[in-house]
């Protein structure tokens, strides 16, 4: 019988993960402001009916590919994507940026490269970048390359109250509008490192072109993560969301906690997956390897082709996908809220339970 190889394998443990973000609860008590909890975002009043949400994200080990390939006018972009992709959950609009580099030495070629990938977020974003920094620590970091370095970005978002998505009103039936992903997005990396590439004990050469794709495969995996604040910004000034998901790290397990937000009779069902052919090859490698990494795991994990999701009513669903039709945002319904209180997933004909 194979081996099953998890997350965990790879050296994301996500249950020690979610005990050690449990602390991160203990900041609330170092506030006076007033502070109102989301799903996903905590949000604090500024006054004057307006309220301010703060997000701060890295891109994880997504930087290792980006110094596998020497290519790095990219990775800016995935930054400003996995922090403004957050930010705009709780219906804030991205009002400012700042970064921070940490490389093993300052150079000029590779710093211009990755500045070059946050402005273009910061562009797609619409978003001004107000600050950043940059230090050598030679001691702390070390890497694939000859100098290794992480990117962190931090947003502040603006919204009023009655731009708030409160997460905390779905009902039976309401529907869960899926926005297409680039592919991997910067969740999972560590898994598909350790399966694909051989520096990490994977199968393959970082440049080499498999069957069915059009480019190596390390730049196939460097693809930037999608910045959706122009498609969310769209939907907001014209329909009610109920809800909005960030589709990244742990991947549906995310819906999770708007299970625990809400009432306790809820549950979810996902019946639609469109995963570019990088996912399949992830997989199917893992077999080549001697390993299973099962459908289970495999959407815990991964986007399986969507980055974001809306959940609105479903008397809203037809005006709302033809709405992104015409604006030329790849979407559809990937799923509903069912009164199972389980979280399942309808994939290849099975049905699996991840909650």
């Amino acid at each position: 019988m194979e081996k099953e190889i998890t997350y965990s394998d790879a050296g994301v443990d996500r249950d020690s993960r979610a005990e050690s973000k449990a602390n991160l609860s203990d900041f609330e008590k170092a506030y006076e402001y007033p502070m109102t909890k989301l799903p996903y975002n905590t949000i604090y009043s500024v006054g004057n009916g307006k309220y301010q949400d703060h997000v701060i994200e890295g891109v994880g080990t997504k930087v290792l590919i980006a110094q596998l390939a020497n290519k790095f006018d990219t990775i800016g972009i995935d930054a400003v994507a996995m922090t403004v992709n957050d930010i705009i959950r709780s219906g804030a609009k991205p009002v400012s940026l700042a970064d921070n580099i940490d490389i093993h030495k300052s150079e000029p070629k590779i710093i211009s490269e990755l500045v070059k990938g946050i402005k273009k977020g910061a562009n797609q974003a619409r978003v001004p970048i107000v600050g950043g920094e940059i230090a050598d620590v030679k001691e702390l970091i070390n890497g694939v390359s000859e100098n290794p370095f992480h990117i962190i970005c931090s947003c502040v978002g603006e919204l009023t109250e009655n731009e708030i998505i409160w997460g905390n009103n779905l009902e039976i039936d309401d529907v869960i509008i899926g926005l297409r992903s680039s592919g991997l997005h910067s969740n999972g990396i560590s898994l598909v490192r350790r399966i694909l590439f051989k520096k990490w004990g994977g199968k393959y050469n970082p440049f080499y072109i498999p069957n069915g794709f059009d480019t190596e495969l390390v730049h196939e995996v460097l693809k930037p993560t999608k910045v959706y604040f122009e498609s969310f910004s769209k939907v907001a000034k014209k329909f009610k969301i109920k809800a909005a998901v960030h589709i990244t790290g742990d991947a549906y397990l995310k819906f999770g906690k708007l299970m625990k937000f809400n009432d306790s009779k809820i549950g979810f069902e996902f019946n639609n997956f469109k995963p570019q052919p990088i996912f399949q090859l992830v997989q199917d490698t893992a077999k080549d390897l001697g390993v299973t990494l099962t459908d289970k795991e495999f959407l815990k994990t991964f986007n399986l082709g969507w980055g974001f999701s809306f959940i609105v009513s479903k008397n809203s669903k037809d005006d709302l996908l033809d709405f992104l039709e015409r604006n030329r945002v790849e979407a559809d319904v990937i799923g509903r809220i069912t009164y199972s209180r389980n979280l399942v997933a309808i994939f290849r004909g099975n049905k699996i339970r991840l909650i």
